[in-house]
């Protein structure tokens, strides 16, 4: 049986009240994002008092949401930088007694194809760092990154072959892939075998073609469908909770390819209790 978390800056950037949520809703752990209005990579200095305030309450960490490779394939300087993002994630996540950390294949630009060989040129070092390390490396599904599917990214993983490289699947991510794929059936099943942990939000696509975020179980996710598929297949990783919906307001842009602060998190306890109320709910008419 799966286990269920929420990522920590869809409630709250007060540790204690990402906590009190777990805890009121019987969650199995928090993934870590940002906290203090600070992200992953820069919190490793706190590491001591967020393993103290998690063990005291019982909660695991299922694992570290990253920015990595968010960046410019194209840049040096951010290559450099992420390089350091990934090390400082890798103290965090063993400090944390999670082996998994989230990351990506970079902005998107033109096509995968165009850019395959170059993104598996960039992987090359962290490979051997997560490999010495023991870490894996999970790699979301991302309509603004070159793997914008789940497709593309069992396609990058099949080229890879590696056992310390992995899927995050996030079928709500789905909803927007210029592709068009479909997030379940067809993206779940192209990267079933590669998935070491998933995300759980929802949302459609407007008439524009703009991709509108809901409750969980309001969207064109096929959550039901979805989790019978889970259960069937045996997964026991976790669904996290990424919520991305709020009530009353938009988030931006900007802060949707890239959630963190304060901003990212305003009425996220509110909107999280929803979806989290309507995930359990799910699961149990389909249980």
């Amino acid at each position: 049986m799966f286990k269920l978390s929420v990522i920590s800056d869809e409630v709250s950037q007060d540790l204690i009240k990402v906590v009190k949520f777990a805890l009121s809703h019987k969650l199995d752990g928090i993934e870590i994002r940002s906290l203090w209005n600070l992200p992953p990579h820069k919190l490793v200095g706190k590491s001591g008092g967020i393993r103290k305030i998690l063990s005291k309450y019982g909660l695991e960490v299922s694992a570290i949401a990253s920015p990595f490779f968010k960046a410019n394939i194209d840049s040096d300087r951010e290559y450099k930088e992420h390089l350091m993002i990934l090390k400082n994630c890798i103290d965090l996540a063993k400090s944390l007694d999670t082996n998994i950390i989230r990351g990506f294949t970079f902005w998107r630009k033109n096509s995968y194809d165009e850019y395959e060989e170059t993104i598996m040129e960039k992987f090359g070092e962290p490979l051997d760092i997560i490999e010495e390390e023991g870490i894996i490396l999970a790699i979301e599904n991302e309509p603004s990154t070159f793997a914008t599917n789940a497709r593309l990214v069992t396609r990058f993983l099949n080229k890879i072959k590696s056992h310390y490289i992995k899927a995050v699947f996030d079928p709500g991510n789905d909803i927007g892939d210029p592709y068009g794929e479909i997030p379940y059936p067809e993206g779940y099943n192209i990267v079933k075998n590669h998935i070491i942990h998933i995300h759980v939000k929802d949302g459609y696509r407007d008439e524009s073609g703009n991709v509108v975020w809901t409750p969980i179980g309001e969207g064109n996710v096929k959550y039901h469908d979805l989790i019978r598929a889970l259960l069937r297949d045996q997964y026991k990783g976790y669904l996290s909770l990424e919520t991305h919906w709020r009530p009353r307001i938009s988030l931006s842009k900007e802060l949707e390819k890239m959630p963190k602060g304060y901003k990212f998190s305003e009425l996220g306890e509110e909107a999280s209790t929803i979806c989290i109320i309507n995930l359990k709910k799910i699961i149990e008419e389909v249980m």
